[in-house]
């Protein structure tokens, strides 16, 4: 990981975040998306913030897991359309800018120890970068995935990729290219989600296996993470795909697709 330097890293505890809350118990860092009011649609300083604190849990051996979570009755809704239109709202984030482009799937890929995220609210688009990230996705009942991208003149090029590796080829392609939403039973059936329980039992099945995961060796952990992402390596693919939706939301498809959704009509494609 070379977003950000050890000694960047260092000072996050002066560091003040825009969209993320950061709490340290128990071995594990706990990262919680905190922009509930815009859905915790990806605004770029929220991804920033969220890859200063993914190096903040590389460098630190005190961490043996990362929990991801949400404030609000959606996980995320993927990326922000205004942001992706240059419209960059005000914030009081410290977060400096990172050394080189993030790529949210080799974010979660480089970072060798245990993620887990608790999902307890529908997610969309390229939130669900975030939940293929993980290694294990305690989901609870009745939420919804969606990947809208096409509808929108879209498509989800890295999600694609990041989805490939946990479920069968051809339903993530069907996926991708209809556009329909998810329900949480099939999302397990898929691979998406590892356990899909009652709302009241959320925090205690995350506890459980956290308990489960920081009780075993750190060092094994790492070096076995380590070599899964070796094997998998998707960097360059990361890297085209992002080059590949530049390009399509440059078309003239995406600029009528995300008018159409500002405007609530269906698109007029050429």
């Amino acid at each position: 990981m070379n977003l950000y330097s050890e000694n960047q890293t260092k000072n996050i505890h002066k560091e003040t975040f825009a969209y993320l809350i950061i709490e340290e118990q128990n071995h594990v860092l706990s990262i919680t998306l905190n922009r509930p009011n815009k859905k915790n649609a990806l605004h770029p300083q929220l991804i920033n913030e969220l890859a200063f604190a993914f190096h903040y849990a590389h460098f630190n051996k005190l961490f043996r897991a990362v929990l991801i979570k949400a404030n609000g009755d959606v996980f995320s809704s993927g990326l922000d359309l205004k942001a992706m239109n240059g419209v960059i709202e005000e914030n009081n984030s410290t977060i400096p800018e990172p050394n080189s482009r993030i790529l949210i799937g080799e974010l979660f890929n480089k970072l060798h120890k245990p993620k887990i995220c608790q999902l307890e609210g529908n997610v969309y688009a390229g939130g669900l970068l975030i939940v293929a990230g993980c290694n294990y996705v305690v989901a609870k009942t009745n939420i919804i995935f969606g990947l809208p991208e096409v509808k929108r003149g879209i498509f989800p090029m890295q999600v694609m990729e990041s989805l490939s590796k946990i479920m069968p080829l051809r339903s993530v392609i069907d996926w991708c290219i209809r556009g329909y939403n998810l329900d949480v039973e099939k999302a397990k059936d898929w691979g998406l989600v590892s356990v899909v329980v009652e709302e009241n039992a959320v925090k205690e099945t995350v506890t459980n296996w956290l308990y489960g995961v920081i009780h075993n060796s750190p060092i094994a952990i790492k070096h076995g993470l380590e070599a899964a992402d070796k094997i998998n390596s998707s960097e360059s693919n990361n890297e085209y795909l992002y080059n590949m939706l530049e390009k399509v939301k440059s078309s003239s498809d995406a600029k009528e697709g995300i008018k159409a959704f500002k405007e609530k009509r269906k698109p007029n494609w050429n």
